[in-house]
């Protein structure tokens, strides 16, 4: 069998644009956090010999360390005793050592951030909440974190979730229920199905924070370029309402693709853990390893993806791979068996560690992509190619894409369509992002 039929499908030319995103920042983080804890009088619950545990997760959120950091100060500044725990549910491969490993690649280490890392998938019952048709779901809490701290700190970042809609997605309220839950949490969840989970996560949250002393959560928000835009301390009676809001705010400053209507083939460079939790955000390709979310008005309609390679930070994990049309195959190589299946059985969703249609090279696998679309334009295929799906500043696109992009008000051309340039052994030779 030769795939050699397709090696004559026209390819389009390509030009490097830029789109305007918003641009807000919190500023000096250490002032940020400083000001976060003064707005909830930090220092009525933390007190002299006071022992703090603040959380950090698997999500690659900005200048995390330098926030974590900035906190550890804070709770030693009111004669705390701080010290972190993972809070990431399942991943890392759902071992002690896996997810101190996980937050040692953001810059989370003891010696980083002036506090030990306390990690253990062992879990407690806190109790069950009632739930559909008399089922009980039982409310699991990290063992350290409840045994060994007068006061739960949890830090994280709030935002649109890859995978159901509902009143809160990712945010305090989801590192609460699931997050310190740990694997027993996370599947806990998900074997309840991910359509629930806009329900349930709210449920579990407010019944944790009756059992447990978490006077409040340390809140993040970034801007559509990756970059810190809000620190907000929120108190535990306020955490239900507020998080809604913070929600919200989140969606508005989220980096997307424009909103054109139609795109042939997507072009990912890289997914990882480190850049959703579903390796690419479905809020950005629009689909998604779950059939849950309902991405009938999303723009642009995207028929075909590539991934081309994994993050570093990623280590292996894959998750997400099976949105994916076509992979080159030095991702599928770099793939580990371990973190890729554990995270996506505990999530309930094996789709997402399928294998796409691997091909060696770039230029084969965007001709096989070009030719499995439908009704690719007589003047040439509409090509996006994105570094990741949290990095959308600088993208390429293709000729006939160029005057829809322009017309969104929101997109700069920055230089002249030219050919698409291979190396000899049919790669890529330019990169998305801008030569500094």
């Amino acid at each position: 069998m030769s795939l050699d039929v397709f090696e004559h499908t026209p390819l389009p030319r390509l030009a490097r644009v830029r789109q305007s995103l918003d641009a807000t920042d919190v500023g000096d983080i250490a002032a940020a956090v400083h000001q976060a804890f003064a707005a909830v009088d930090a220092a009525t619950v933390i007190k002299p010999g006071t022992t703090v545990a603040l959380t950090a997760g698997s999500r690659g959120i900005d200048r995390i360390a330098a926030v974590l950091k900035a906190a550890v100060a804070e709770v030693r500044a009111h004669g705390g005793e701080p010290f972190i725990i993972p809070a990431m549910g399942s991943h890392g491969g759902a071992t002690a050592t896996g997810q101190t490993e996980v937050i040692a690649h953001y810059g989370v280490t003891g010696a980083a951030v002036g506090a030990p890392i306390r990690a253990s998938m062992e879990t407690v019952q806190l109790g069950s909440v009632p739930f559909d048709h008399g089922d009980d779901v039982p409310v699991w809490f990290d063992r350290t974190a409840y045994e060994r701290a007068d006061v739960v700190i949890p830090v994280g970042r709030v935002k649109p979730h890859t995978d159901f809609r509902g009143p809160v997605e990712s945010g305090l309220m989801k590192m609460i229920a699931i997050g310190l839950g740990k694997q027993q949490g996370a599947s806990t969840f998900h074997g309840r199905g991910i359509h629930h989970f806009g329900r349930l996560i709210p449920l579990v949250a407010r019944y944790t924070l009756s059992q447990v002393n978490i006077p409040f959560g340390l809140a993040l928000i970034e801007n559509g370029y990756g970059h810190l835009a809000l620190i907000e301390a929120v108190p535990a009676a306020a955490i239900p309402t507020r998080e809604p809001e913070l929600l919200e705010i989140a969606r508005a400053k989220m980096a997307r693709l424009p909103r054109i209507e139609t795109v042939d083939v997507l072009v990912v460079d890289r997914i990882g853990k480190d850049i959703s939790g579903d390796g690419a955000d479905p809020n950005v390709i629009n689909r998604a390893v779950v059939s849950t979310i309902d991405f009938t008005d999303a723009r642009p309609v995207i028929q075909r993806l590539i991934v081309r390679d994994l993050t570093d930070d990623t280590e292996g994990n894959a998750t997400g791979i099976g949105m994916f049309d076509f992979a080159l195959r030095q991702a599928v190589e770099r793939m580990d068996p371990l973190p890729t299946y554990m995270n996506m059985i505990t999530a309930k969703s094996p789709a997402g560690a399928r294998i796409p249609i691997t091909l060696d090279t770039d230029r084969e696998a965007l001709q096989l992509a070009i030719a499995s679309a439908l009704n690719v334009p007589v003047d040439g295929a509409r090509i996006v190619r994105i570094e990741d799906t949290k990095n959308l500043e600088y993208f390429l696109a293709s000729e006939p894409l160029l005057p829809a992009l322009e017309a969104t008000g929101v997109v700069e051309v920055l230089d002249a369509p030219e050919e698409i340039r291979f190396d000899a052994a049919g790669m890529f030779t330019e990169a998305v992002a801008v030569p500094v």
